[in-house]
């Protein structure tokens, strides 16, 4: 079996920093906001994967019928002998890759949990022993420097986890990525596309509620976490669709006048009656706009798939 080598480039404590910092930042800014990020503690992430299998929540599914349906086309198109994840989590998107890539080398999958990485690289390990897997402990939204693995590089960004990203924060990261790109490397992205407000909005307010629990769950890590009391009843999950941005917003509206106390900050936080936080933007995205946020990066869009319901579209894009 092929020797797991894993790189730390976060600081132990940097998930409690940030935690710190985005709270504090969030919570004493109008309007409120947290990143959606601290969802995924251990029930968030198996509330999230019990979403994925929602009836009304079909970005996993659609991504999935693409990479099942076009890995051979991918891998004939990057060549790649080495592929990144960033945000790999569990790594189960970028299987149908792994199974799809004749020549490949090597598997960089990148997050922010130890855990994770070391429960994925092992499955993966058993299943491929002679595959090479250097995980890197780091967050990839902060820059990232790759081990020295054999190109051509496919670098996986799937998910529509860019869709979290604000515009800005968008075009810095895609900028981050054409930084590692040599030529022959690629860019492969998941980006969920525009669609009828209805859709969109019940992949956000399940009619089981899951949803809502993940959105509340936000408040339960930063009441573990900091030692707050905010009560998840005290607020209401809510998802809208804001055409002009286009994208999806999920808040919680808190349902009457009250006061949280974060002690580890040595903050109070108060809010008004129907008084919004925002824990998560999703945008969603058209093909030119997706083509001119990577040119705006230094990267040029070749290949475009889509599901057969145009529902979700996954990209190839080389540096220019």
């Amino acid at each position: 079996m092929s020797p797991l080598l894993l790189t730390r480039t976060l600081p132990v404590d940097a998930t409690d920093a940030a935690l710190r910092a985005d709270v504090l930042h969030g919570l004493t800014r109008h309007p409120k906001t947290l990143p959606p990020k601290w969802f995924y503690d251990t029930s968030g992430s198996e509330l999230f994967e019990e979403i994925t299998q929602l009836p009304e929540y079909y970005p996993t599914r659609a991504e999935r019928e693409i990479l099942v349906a076009r890995a051979s086309g991918i891998a004939t198109a990057s060549g790649a002998r080495t592929l990144v994840e960033l945000g790999s989590g569990s790594s189960e998107k970028t299987r149908h890759l792994l199974d799809a890539l004749p020549a490949l080398h090597s598997y960089v999958p990148v997050d922010v949990s130890e855990s994770a990485l070391r429960g994925a690289a092992e499955a993966l390990l058993t299943e491929r022993p002679d595959l090479s897997i250097h995980a890197l402990i780091a967050d990839f939204t902060q820059g990232l420097a790759l081990p020295d693995t054999p190109g051509p590089r496919l670098v996986a960004f799937l998910g529509g986890t860019i869709g979290n990203l604000l515009p800005d924060e968008r075009a810095v990261f895609l900028k981050s990525v054409r930084s590692l790109l040599s030529p022959g490397d690629a860019l492969l992205l998941g980006t969920d596309l525009v669609k009828d407000e209805e859709t969109l909005v019940a992949a956000y307010d399940d009619a089981a509620g899951v949803t809502a629990a993940f959105n509340k769950n936000v408040l339960k890590v930063v009441d573990r976490e900091l030692g707050a009391d905010f009560d998840a009843a005290d607020f209401d999950h809510v998802a809208l669709w804001d055409p002009q941005r286009e994208w999806i917003e999920m808040r919680l509206r808190a349902r009457r006048a009250l006061t949280v106390k974060i002690p580890e900050l040595d903050l109070v936080v108060p809010f008004t009656a129907g008084e919004e936080l925002r824990t998560e933007i999703s945008a969603k995205f058209r093909k030119d706009g997706i083509r001119s946020e990577l040119a705006s990066a230094g990267l040029t869009l070749t290949q475009w798939w889509t599901d057969s319901a145009d529902r979700f579209a996954v990209s190839l894009a080389t540096a220019v």
